[in-house]
């Protein structure tokens, strides 16, 4: 027998606290979650529900107090910063709250920067990196400066070179909230596009219209999952078929009329 595969992420009884002595508070209370590939996760709850802190840690920019943070079935919490740059580099892509560009590189060059980590040359980084700003409608503006674009275009830029190493993980920390609603709407068809292909999405929102993209709604409060949702999917094409067959059945009775044209004529 094939042997079952690890959740891709999977946190025992994770703990962070900030604060000395009675200031001290928990900012995640003993979590436990557990996500499998490929599914769409939207955390929402209110501001200083650890959301954030939850994130950071998800993707190694922060360490637990206590728990056990799994992630492919392994332990990450005793492996260096060094490694936790490298699972990063290969297997995360994070999309910050800011847009974090750097303001003396070019947008192509900033969306190529995380592809520099993996020793690959330069033309090659920048064409990966303008076929990605394609997808979000930003071919015009490869060679502007950060500094020329509006804030909504940074940050569909700061997105785009989150997705540009093809992460298996995503998290994305409010991606939307700097964006109008058609960039809003560019962004989240992207990542749910990526979700089809079989990408693990988490992404912290306080918009609860973008839980509609996904598989899975998170509420925490006080540092503690409140409520785990499963969205089932809808099996939309068996409620099609039925309609359609129907349609094909009253054509095939119409098809008898022809001959009966013929008998009048003769």
């Amino acid at each position: 027998m094939s042997k079952k595969t690890p959740p891709v992420i999977e946190l025992r009884g994770l703990t962070k606290r900030y604060g000395m002595g009675d200031a001290q508070h928990n900012a995640l209370d003993e979590v436990d979650l557990t996500i499998e590939k490929g599914e769409f996760i939207t955390i929402m709850g209110p501001s200083g529900c650890g959301k954030t802190t939850l994130l950071n840690i998800l993707g190694l920019l922060d360490r637990s107090d206590d728990g056990e943070y799994l992630l492919d079935g392994k332990s990450v919490e005793t492996l260096s910063n060094a490694r936790h740059a490298r699972i990063r580099s290969q297997q995360i892509g994070i999309v910050f709250q800011s847009f974090n560009l750097i303001n003396r590189l070019t947008v192509i060059e900033n969306v190529a920067l995380p592809l520099t980590y993996k020793g690959m040359f330069r033309t090659k980084r920048l064409i990966m990196a303008s076929d990605i700003l394609k997808s979000f409608h930003l071919s015009e503006r490869e060679y502007y400066m950060p500094w020329q674009l509006s804030g909504g275009q940074m940050q569909r830029v700061a997105i785009a070179r989150a997705l540009v190493n093809n992460p298996s993980i995503i998290l994305a920390d409010e991606p939307t909230g700097n964006l109008d609603s058609k960039s809003s709407h560019i962004v989240m068809e992207e990542l749910s596009d990526l979700h089809k292909r079989g990408n693990t999405i988490v992404l912290v929102t306080h918009n609860p219209n973008l839980t509609t993209y996904a598989s899975r709604v998170i509420h925490m409060l006080d540092g503690k999952i409140a409520s785990d949702t499963k969205h089932p999917v809808a099996v939309e094409s068996e409620t099609v078929k039925k309609p359609l067959n129907k349609t094909t059945k009253v054509t095939t009775k119409k098809s008898t009329k022809p001959r009966k044209r013929k008998q009048a004529k003769k």
